[in-house]
C-alpha cells in the first residue's frame, strides 16, 4: 500500500515538474496558462483518432470514390425515384484514391507537426505566421490564416453533424425495411438535435473530454479492423475479383479517366482534415511540445493505414457498383453493409459508426472553439471579450463553443441542397488546407533562418517536405473546388464551394478594409513581464532529484495532493 502511494506520488511530482515546464513555454509565447493539462499523450493520440473518426467517416464518404454527384435523389427518394446516380471511378477510386492523397497529406502533417513542436499554443495556425512572416505583414497574415482556419473548423463541424445525421436516416430506413426514408427537414432536426448534445458535452473539463476520446478511439479502430474482415470473409465466393477490386475504373460520366479518377480524392480529403487539432488542445496537453506533434501524426498515419484496410474490405465486398451507387439508403455502404451482414449485423455496425461518428462531432466541437478562443483572444473576431473567456468551473471556453454550435446549426440549412455534402466538404478542405498552407510557406520561405525548431524538427528535409505539403494543398483545394460533373445542367449540379468560401473571403476582407487594418495587430501577450519572470524562475528553480521548487515548495505539496486524490 506504501509503495503504492509513493508510485502515486511520484507520477503526481512527475506531471507537477511537466506542467510547470509547459507552462513557462507558454509564457515564453507570450500567454498565460488557462486550461487543465489534462491529456496524457495516450488521450491526446486517441483524440487525433477520434476527430478523424476513420471508420464513420469511411462510412460517410464512400459515396465520393464511386458517383458523379449526389441528384436529389439521394435526399428525397420520394420526389424523385427515378433519378440514377452514374459511376465515376468504381474500385479504383476507393483503393487508389485513398492512397495517393494520404501520401501527399502526411507531408502536410510533419510539417504541421514540426511547427507545433516549436509553437504548443492554442492560435496555432496564425501563430505561427505570425513568428514566421516579416513584421509589417504579421497582421494581414494573421488576419487570412485565422479566419481561413476558423471558417475551415466550422464548416468541419457542420458536415460531421450533417453525415451523422445522415447515418441515421440511414439506419432508420434499414431498420424499418425502406418504408421510412427521411427528407430534409427531420434531417435538419436531427442535425439541430447532435448539435445540441455538443452544445452540452464540448464545454466539459479536459478529464472527461480526455476519457472519452481515449475510449472511442479504441471503439473506432476496432470496428474498422474489424469490419474489414468481416466483409472480406462473408463475402465469400461473391466477393469482387482480386485483380478488379484494386484497379477496376468505371467511368460512365463524360469527365475523362484521368479527371474523374481524381475526382475520387474529395472523400480522402474531408476525412484528413482536423488533424491539427492536436495545436489546437496544446495547452491543454502534458509535454505539450513532444506529445502534439506525436499525437498528431499517429492520428493522421493510423488513420491512413486503417482506412485503407477498411477500403480494401469494402472494395471486396462490392461486386456491383452501380446497384450500390443507386441505392434507396442515404448512405451507399450502408447498402454494402446490408448485404453482406443482413439487418441485424448491418445495424450492429451502423450503430458504432454512429457512437464514433457523435464523437468526432465532439471532438472537432472542441477543437473548433478553441481555435475561436485563440483568435478572440487576441481580438481576432467580433465579439471577442465574449468568447476569450474562459470559464471557471470547467477550465474551458464555453462561449466560444456555443458560438461554433450556433454557427454549424444556420450552416445546416444546405441540408436542403443536392450537393450539400460535397459543397461542405469541399468548403471544408479549401478553408483548412489555405491554413495549412500559408505558415508551411512561410517556414520554408521568410523564416527559414530565424525559426526555432522545437523537440521534434524535420532538420534538413524541412523544406523539400514542407514544399511538397504547399503545392498539395493549393492542388487540394483546386480540386474540391470543382462540380462532381463536368456539364452543369441545373442548379443542383453545382458545387458551392467557391460560393461559401468566396462569401466568408469577402465578409473577413470588408471587415479587413473598413476596420480591423486599423486595430488587429496579430498575437497580442496577455502575459506580464513580470508574470513570465516568475513562471520561468519556477522552472529553472526545479531540484533535479526530487522535482521539487525550492520557492514553491508549500504551493507545490498542495498540488501534489490535489493531483494524488
Amino acid at each position: 500500500m506504501a509503495e503504492r502511494l509513493e508510485d502515486k506520488r511520484h507520477e503526481a511530482n512527475r506531471l507537477v515538474r511537466a506542467h510547470i515546464r509547459d507552462n513557462a513555454l507558454l509564457a515564453k509565447l507570450g500567454y498565460r496558462g488557462e486550461f487543465q493539462r489534462d491529456f496524457s499523450p495516450l488521450s491526446a493520440i486517441g483524440f487525433a483518432f477520434s476527430i478523424m473518426g476513420v471508420s464513420a467517416s469511411v462510412a460517410s464518404i464512400f459515396v465520393f470514390p464511386l458517383v458523379t454527384g449526389e441528384p436529389s435523389r439521394r435526399f428525397m427518394p420520394q420526389i424523385m425515384p427515378e433519378e440514377t446516380l452514374y459511376v465515376i471511378a468504381g474500385h479504383l477510386g476507393m483503393i487508389f484514391g485513398w492512397i495517393i492523397p494520404c501520401l501527399f497529406v502526411v507531408t502536410v502533417a510533419l510539417s504541421l507537426a514540426e511547427l507545433t513542436s516549436a509553437m504548443p499554443t492554442s492560435a496555432g495556425l496564425y501563430y505561427f505566421s505570425a513568428k514566421l512572416v516579416p513584421s509589417e505583414w504579421v497582421p494581414l497574415v494573421c488576419w487570412i490564416t485565422g479566419w481561413a482556419n476558423v471558417t475551415g473548423q466550422i464548416l468541419l463541424v457542420s458536415s460531421i453533424e450533417f453525415t451523422n445525421a445522415q447515418l441515421i436516416t440511414t439506419g432508420i430506413a434499414v431498420a424499418s425495411d425502406g418504408k421510412t426514408l427521411l427528407g430534409p427537414a427531420p434531417t435538419f432536426g436531427i442535425i439541430l438535435a447532435l448539435l445540441f448534445s455538443h452544445s452540452i458535452v464540448c464545454p466539459a473539463n479536459s478529464r472527461i473530454l480526455a476519457r472519452l476520446s481515449l475510449l472511442t478511439g479504441f471503439i473506432n479502430v476496432a470496428t474498422a479492423i474489424s469490419t474489414a474482415i468481416a466483409l472480406i470473409v462473408v463475402s465469400g465466393p461473391n466477393r469482387t475479383p482480386a485483380r478488379d477490386a484494386f484497379l477496376l475504373l468505371e467511368n460512365h460520366t463524360d469527365w475523362n479517366n484521368g479527371w474523374a479518377f481524381i475526382m475520387s480524392f474529395t472523400g480522402a480529403m474531408w476525412t484528413l482534415t482536423g488533424y491539427d487539432a492536436s495545436a489546437h488542445i496544446s495547452e491543454e496537453i502534458s509535454s505539450a511540445s513532444r506529445t502534439a506533434p506525436l499525437a498528431m501524426l499517429s492520428g493522421v498515419i493510423g488513420t491512413e493505414v486503417i482506412g485503407f484496410i477498411l477500403f480494401i474490405g469494402l472494395s471486396f465486398a462490392s461486386p456491383d457498383i452501380t446497384s450500390i451507387v443507386n441505392t434507396n439508403l442515404s448512405m451507399p455502404m450502408g447498402q454494402v453493409l446490408l448485404d453482406n451482414f443482413g439487418k441485424k449485423g448491418m445495424l450492429a455496425v451502423w450503430s458504432l459508426c454512429i457512437t464514433v461518428q457523435w464523437v468526432n462531432g465532439v471532438t472537432q466541437g472542441v477543437d473548433a472553439s478553441r481555435v475561436t478562443f485563440a483568435l478572440a483572444r487576441d481580438n481576432g473576431l467580433p465579439g471577442s471579450r465574449w468568447w476569450k473567456q474562459v470559464h471557471p468551473f470547467t477550465k474551458t471556453p464555453v462561449y466560444a463553443t456555443w458560438l461554433v454550435m450556433s454557427l454549424s446549426a444556420i450552416l445546416a440549412v444546405l441540408v436542403w441542397s443536392n450537393t450539400a455534402l460535397s459543397s461542405l466538404a469541399g468548403a471544408t478542405v479549401v478553408g483548412l488546407y489555405t491554413s495549412y498552407a500559408i505558415p508551411i510557406f512561410l517556414r520554408i520561405t521568410f523564416g527559414h533562418k530565424t525559426f526555432k525548431p522545437g523537440p521534434f524538427n524535420l532538420g534538413r528535409w524541412s523544406r523539400p517536405i514542407g514544399t511538397i505539403a504547399v503545392v498539395w494543398a493549393l492542388f487540394a483545394s483546386i480540386i474540391l473546388s470543382f462540380p462532381l460533373k463536368s456539364h452543369l445542367t441545373s442548379p443542383n449540379d453545382m458545387n458551392y464551394t467557391v460560393v461559401i468560401i468566396s462569401g466568408v473571403f469577402f465578409l473577413s476582407s470588408l471587415s479587413w478594409i473598413l476596420s480591423a487594418r486599423k486595430w488587429f495587430r496579430g498575437p497580442v501577450p496577455n502575459i506580464t513581464g513580470d508574470e513570465v519572470e516568475k513562471v520561468t524562475a519556477l522552472e529553472s528553480e526545479r531540484d533535479d532529484e526530487t522535482g521539487a521548487v525550492s520557492n514553491e515548495k508549500q504551493s507545490l505539496d498542495t498540488s501534489l495532493d490535489k493531483i494524488s486524490g
